[in-house]
């Protein structure tokens, strides 16, 4: 998984947010959430800053990981 899935979700479930709950807050589809916390390669950046967003957050590019 990565970072920024296993972020958005640690902290959805810090809120006490189900998947459904947090997608209704962040104006998102269910179906997004679960691919983007599942780790999904291909995601709308655009969406990514949604989620984000709902934890005063936002992707920026970085140098890659080589993990």
């Amino acid at each position: 998984m990565n970072k920024i899935a296993e972020f958005i979700k640690s902290q959805r479930k810090a809120a006490h947010l189900t998947q459904e709950e947090f997608a209704i807050r962040s104006g998102l589809g269910i179906r997004f959430v679960r691919e983007l916390e599942q780790g999904k390669k291909t995601v709308r950046m655009d969406k990514v800053n949604q989620a984000l967003a709902m934890f005063g957050m936002e992707a920026v590019p970085g140098r890659k990981d080589d993990k």
